[in-house]
């Protein structure tokens, strides 16, 4: 049995490049996008829930449909506004360089969305911790696969992440196995035991939310940037310490390849506020740095 529920989006509406923030790899097993429908496994304090979601066309803008299954269906779909991005202002940015300009105007319908779950972004934001992305989301589908659940309703190929009790009953040698080091295994078994005190994060404002993620040990600024990002739909929480993120900004609005991350916040300046809509705009409509050097292989964490 599902329920289901719409929304009319107050705009323009991309539901695609809102909520793909959420996909971490293309074979992310809690998040498939399949003929023109968003679907999503996640853990609400009621317990699992599958979401699905289609843009319909049709008044002035559109409406999103949604169907939840399980437990934590209705939790999800009393959510759904926030998910999607009701709560954030497109119109509050300004635009300050002709590459943000542009992107602001060709993506009317972007939307900085809020999970209100903290953990589900937290996990594999500190999996990709100086990680390459492939492995970092081999690491989360192989956990999730072996340690989490399948998710409630029709889809076959949906899973939601493990209850926080079960992430903590993982072994040592299976993290090794997912090819995930002591470090970062460390930093989530620290942030699953205390995990309440993790989501609470959800209802903070942006300086102590952070202080709060960064109390955990092996969580720094990058890592509760890209939570609050996806958790709080903070339009200030630029992500620092990237390995590209500084470079990509630097290049798209002055054309120089050595910009770190001072370089990039001083660029960024202008837009204080709304500087990870900024950089995220600057992602989706700046120019592309031409690549000098091979990508990073894939390591290997086995002993010789």
């Amino acid at each position: 049995m599902s329920l289901t529920r719409s929304w009319t989006p107050p705009g323009p509406y991309d539901l695609h490049g809102s909520l793909g923030v959420l996909c971490r790899g293309p074979y992310d097993p809690t998040y498939r996008a399949e003929g023109g429908a968003v679907w999503r496994g996640t853990r609400t304090p009621e317990g699992p829930a599958a979401l699905c979601v289609r843009l319909r066309p049709g008044g002035a803008h559109g409406e999103v449909r949604a169907e939840a299954w399980g437990p934590g269906a209705g939790w999800v779909l009393e959510g759904l506004p926030r998910l999607l991005g009701a709560q954030d202002d497109p119109g509050a940015f300004v635009a300050h360089h002709d590459v943000t300009r542009e992107a602001h105007r060709r993506h009317p319908g972007l939307r900085l969305i809020r999970t209100g779950r903290v953990l589900e972004s937290l996990i594999p934001s500190v999996l990709e911790q100086k990680f390459t992305a492939e492995e970092a989301y081999r690491a989360w589908r192989l956990l999730v696969r072996r340690f989490g659940e399948r998710a409630p309703g029709p889809h076959p190929n949906l899973w939601v992440m493990p209850h926080p009790r079960d992430w903590l009953r993982i072994p040592s040698w299976e993290w090794h196995r997912a090819g995930v080091d002591q470090k970062r295994s460390g930093a989530v078994v620290r942030a699953l035991q205390r995990a309440s005190r993790m989501e609470e994060a959800a209802h903070m404002g942006l300086a102590q939310a952070q202080a709060r993620l960064q109390a955990i040990p092996g969580i720094g600024p990058w890592t509760a940037a890209e939570v609050l990002q996806r958790c709080n739909g903070e339009p200030d929480a630029v992500t620092v310490g990237d390995l590209h993120l500084p470079r990509l900004v630097g290049y798209a609005l002055t054309g120089e390849r050595g910009v770190d991350d001072d370089g990039m916040l001083a660029l960024l300046a202008p837009y204080e506020g709304q500087r990870h809509r900024a950089s995220r705009l600057v992602l989706l409509g700046g120019p592309r740095m031409p690549r000098r050097q091979p990508r990073f292989p894939v390591g290997n964490i086995a002993p010789l």
